[in-house]
């Protein structure tokens, strides 16, 4: 890993070790982001598959009416019977907050099913048909809310995980090395101060030894 293009000074070392610092602390706080994200992944994607299956049969149980029931009485007639009648269905969007991102939910509200149909053209199986589609609409919003939560979380995962990796990988190796490399100039720079200092002093003995020994 190259290191960082800084002077090897005293200045210089102290900011990197706060920014090694920082950057420990920055990785912590993602690894501990990275954790809750993918606990939160995986419960709303077992969630998810759950709600998949609840879907599926419903909506299998809910075409096994409507297949009966144009049998019973033409495709035709289930058309015109479907033209006469209107519902009012409201899909209601709002977010949660997770980690810094927004989480969809997702919630239908309708009318009572009640009597939709007349006496005539139409058969039992159309009532059941259609109070078999309609409630299926909460457990489809439920579904649309986990899917998206899962999709988001996700990608907000997969953010997590490349900050991570060039924290980890990347930015603290670089500091570190660096760190190491000014460390160990300033302390090479030190004993060489040392041993100039030393020959300073030998130098200054040895003069002083020779007037002393000219006086004499």
């Amino acid at each position: 890993m190259p290191k960082l293009n800084v002077a090897p000074t005293k200045s210089n070392l102290l900011g990197l070790q706060r920014q090694l610092e920082f950057a420990k602390e920055g990785y912590d706080l993602l690894e501990q982001k990275r954790q809750i994200l993918i606990f939160e992944l995986m419960s709303r994607l077992n969630r998810a598959e759950e709600a998949e299956g609840r879907v599926a049969q419903a909506v299998g149980h809910a075409f096994t009416a409507l297949n009966e029931a144009t049998l019973e009485i033409g495709s035709q007639a289930i058309e015109q019977a479907a033209f006469a009648v209107a519902m009012r269905h409201e899909v209601s969007l709002s977010d949660d907050r997770l980690m810094g991102m927004a989480v969809p939910k997702v919630s239908v509200e309708g009318e009572p099913m009640g009597v939709r149909f007349g006496i005539g053209g139409t058969s039992s199986n159309t009532d059941v048909a259609m109070s078999r589609f309609v409630d299926l609409l909460p457990s489809l919003a439920e579904l649309a809310e986990l899917v998206n939560a899962v999709l988001r979380l996700a990608r907000e995962l997969r953010r997590t995980q490349r900050r991570c990796n060039a924290l980890s990988k990347i930015f603290i190796p670089q500091y570190r090395e660096t760190i190491d490399y000014i460390m160990g100039s300033l302390e090479e720079r030190e004993r060489e101060s040392l041993i100039i200092l030393k020959m300073i002093r030998n130098r200054l003995g040895e003069e002083t030894e020779s007037r002393e020994a000219q006086s004499q």
